[in-house]
């Protein structure tokens, strides 16, 4: 059955009341009961949650065959705590048929490609795949698709009781001995914890990983001792310095920086450009890149932003410091200088759930008072539909985080990218996998031009007015393709790899078994 963007999706998954993506709003009222966890009482007088060994809570926690485990990101490729719980899990416990449900997938985790390989690990339910993980699963080792989400959609089916997680594991930088737990003030800070609330509150078990005790009572309070079952301390829960990625750098190129500065520029001339707007930048180099520019146009204008919004850089918090935002709305943090800030201005550096964030399943996250989000892409195609998961070659390497998210909850979503990246287009004809769909997406700036979704006429006419150029996308295609020639068509096999839902949790696309190249 074909869905709202034109992809094609396999009868075998359109069970158990799940639909094909129906437009970004299609769920918009509509009512739900949330779902909750199996909770045990705690009624005697407790000195200590704290046990002696990961496999003791896991023990404590009925861990068995066939369960579903969860994770956080926040120390992105410097995590410790999924390989060394997995570990446990497999290797000394001999579990298996294991489901895998992290916030997010990368090279620190590649231990669990091995698991995939052997079959002890038979699902992943996650906001990102990269690394040798993603290279497992795209060729099909995976005994189940596994399920990508956004980051909304994560807390989404969190919440509505769709992935049900049986027992969280939270790497916290400090806890005490009842499981009150945060990402500053330890020998290893990650900042927020915003991703981990969720699993915190819905999931049948709560394990608090820390290599950081403080006596009771430890606050401020990301992860309360109310939701947690047990304690386990560890040398190391991971390395902050590897959280910073080269994705999530600002970019020094030339030609990104005027990307960026034509973003700043497309910003200034729309009326949400006024005192007290809201914005959001990803992670991509020219994204972030953004706020270095915004900072004169503010300063020409003498306005100030009233809030940035996701996940949160050093240069962020620079335009903090100089008094041009007022609030920080922190979901996790890209570096150290981020994670530093939020400890150290408690009253304006605020941290926040995914669910505040980004999910479309509550009375109003906080994505839907975005004026303007920048974002990156893998791939736009001339219907503006965004891929920022698969590469060229069809392997899962990439995450949409937060892209759908605020790019269907914001005024005036702007992708950046460069038109070709080596010898591959990423202007096309059609995207590989639609991540984010073209009805969410209004502008496109490109090292070669910019342009505007037809069906923002609003927007062509403030380009019009600033004397801002702007073209079409099929010329930006054609440009691309002009560069580095038409691709060719991958060849898929049957398999479904891979599910991706939307936001709303209807499915928006699906990846195949990519072909072997036979030489």
């Amino acid at each position: 059955m074909k869905n709202a963007v034109g992809r094609e999706i396999p009868d075998a998954l359109l069970t158990d009341g799940k639909e094909v993506y129906r437009g970004k709003y299609h769920k918009d009222g509509q009512y739900f009961r949330k779902a909750g966890p199996r909770v045990r009482r705690a009624e005697r007088p407790q000195a200590s949650k704290v046990v002696a060994s990961i496999r003791e809570a896991c023990e404590k926690c009925g861990a068995r065959d066939g369960m579903t485990v969860s994770f956080h990101h926040s120390f992105r490729n410097g995590d410790y705590v999924t390989s060394m719980v997995m570990k446990v899990l497999v290797e000394e416990m001999g579990l298996k048929d294991l489901t895998v449900a992290t916030t997010s997938l990368g090279s620190a985790q590649d231990l669990l490609a091995d698991y995939i390989e052997e079959g002890k690990i038979i699902g992943i339910q996650s906001s990102g795949v990269r690394g040798r993980i993603g290279e497992v699963i795209s060729v099909g080792k995976l005994k189940t698709p596994a399920i990508v989400r956004s980051h909304g959609g994560r807390p989404r089916a969190i919440e509505t009781g769709e992935l049900h997680i049986d027992i969280t594991f939270i790497a916290a930088s400090v806890s005490d001995d009842y499981g009150n737990a945060n990402g500053t003030g330890g020998k290893n800070n990650c900042g927020t914890l915003g991703y981990a609330v969720a699993d915190s509150r819905y999931a049948d078990h709560v394990v608090v990983v820390t290599d950081t005790l403080v006596p009771f009572p430890n606050a401020p309070v990301s992860i309360p001792s109310i939701d947690v079952d047990y304690v386990v301390v560890v040398d190391e829960i991971g390395d902050p310095k590897k959280i910073g990625t080269k994705e999530a750098r600002v970019t020094e190129d030339p030609r990104n920086l005027m990307m960026a500065e034509n973003c700043a520029k497309i910003m200034a001339a729309t009326p949400y450009f006024k005192d007290g707007f809201s914005f959001q930048t990803g992670v991509g180099g020219p994204s972030l890149a953004v706020n270095r520019y915004l900072e004169e146009y503010m300063r020409e204008r003498n306005i100030e932003m009233g809030f940035a919004l996701g996940g949160m850089g050093g240069n962020i918090c620079d335009l903090m410091d100089k008094g041009l935002v007022r609030k920080l709305l922190d979901t996790q943090d890209f570096d150290t200088k981020a994670i530093a800030h939020l400890a150290a201005h408690p009253d304006k550096h605020l941290e926040i759930s995914t669910s505040e964030y980004a999910n479309p399943a509550n009375k109003g996250a906080y994505v839907n008072k975005l004026d303007f989000v920048v974002l990156a892409a893998l791939e736009i195609d001339t219907d503006f539909n965004v891929n920022v998961l698969t590469g060229s070659d069809g392997v899962l390497r990439g995450a949409p985080g937060g892209h759908p998210d605020t790019a269907a909850g914001s005024k005036c979503c702007i992708i950046v990218t460069p038109l070709v990246r080596g010898r591959m287009a990423t202007v096309c004809k059609k995207v590989v996998t639609v991540t984010t769909p073209g009805d969410c997406v209004d502008v496109l700036v490109t090292d070669y031009g910019i342009a505007v979704n037809p069906a923002r006429a609003d927007l062509i006419e403030c380009l019009d007015e600033a004397g801002i150029a702007h073209t079409t996308i099929e010329a930006l295609q054609e440009k691309a393709y002009s560069l580095v020639g038409e691709p060719d068509e991958l060849e898929w096999e049957d398999q479904v790899i891979a599910v991706l839902e939307a936001r709303d949790g209807t499915i928006l696309d699906v990846v195949r078994k990519i072909k072997p190249l036979v030489l």
